[in-house]
């Protein structure tokens, strides 16, 4: 068994495209940021890191990371090739915030890394190949105009509050202005008189795109804004030419498990984020 880091994105998916692919919906976090990563290597302001663990010239397992981010791990075909992930990382990092992947690899690679470990997020990845649309929901979607900066800014400001409260914190602006410089990449509004939800959506894959985050501010909740938004975007990106969307839940939030349900999408599987230090 042989670890292999690469030394850019083409040359990781060159190695790991076919193993990722065969699972495609549970890597679609790592398909969509190595694939965007491939044009602007230093999205996140420092050199990503990649590596790929192979056992009789077949892959078994990847990871890969954006500084100061997470390690994100991919599912792991052979335990010993965490072993291997988590000494290289090691080698190269000081120390980590946290890693993020499939349920039972995350764990076990907690196990391993010197920081103290605790769980934190705890998600489930979601695919979609067809819509339910919502009935009854009053308003209609658009596609952000440059007058809506301010209210999303804020609006990802109050999300990343809300839901990832823990952890490296994404600010507002810095990821408007990547998502709105990305070519697969965009936000849509949904209108009621006023802008009362926004959904972003991104990181391509061969066949699917990811939708998130989606948010409506709570005094605007229980009214299916955030169900209509996404179930038109959904059909807006499927009859655009993608077969699969995707996009990750919190399993602490169960309305948005079962909103996301009934409008199409079925469970995949579930990936966890653990905190270090």
């Amino acid at each position: 068994m042989q670890l292999e880091r690469h030394r850019d994105a083409t040359s990781f998916l060159e190695r790991a495209r076919d193993f990722l692919l065969e699972r495609e919906a549970q890597h679609n976090l790592i398909l969509g940021l190595s694939e965007r990563l491939r044009s602007e290597p230093r999205l996140y302001g420092e050199d990503p890191y990649f590596a790929s663990v192979s056992d009789g010239g077949h892959v078994v397992g990847v990871s890969m990371r954006t500084p100061p981010h997470n390690l994100i791990l991919s599912m792991i075909d052979d335990d010993r090739a965490l072993d291997l992930i988590a000494q290289d990382a090691q080698e190269l990092f000081d120390s980590l915030p946290g890693v993020i992947g499939p349920k039972d690899p995350a764990a076990k690679f907690a196990q391993l890394w010197p920081q103290p470990a605790e769980i934190g997020i705890q998600q489930r990845v979601y695919c979609a190949s067809h819509v339910v649309p919502p009935d009854g929901v009053s308003g209609s979607m658009r596609a952000y105009e440059d007058d809506d900066r301010e209210l999303v800014v804020g609006w990802m400001d109050a999300f990343v509050a809300e839901a990832l409260h823990q952890g490296i914190h994404e600010d507002g602006a810095a990821w408007l202005e990547r998502n709105l410089a990305g070519s697969d990449s965009g936000i849509a509004l949904w209108l009621d008189g006023e802008p009362v939800s926004f959904a972003g959506y991104g990181g391509l894959t061969p066949n699917g795109i990811r939708i998130g985050p989606v948010y409506t501010p709570p005094e605007l909740r229980r009214r299916g804004y955030a169900s209509a938004l996404t179930a038109d975007l959904t059909q807006m990106l499927l009859d655009g030419g993608r077969q699969f969307c995707f996009l990750f839940t919190d399993l602490a939030n169960p309305t948005s498990n079962s909103i996301y349900q009934r409008i199409g999408y079925e469970p995949v599987s579930d990936a966890d984020q653990w905190r270090f230090g």
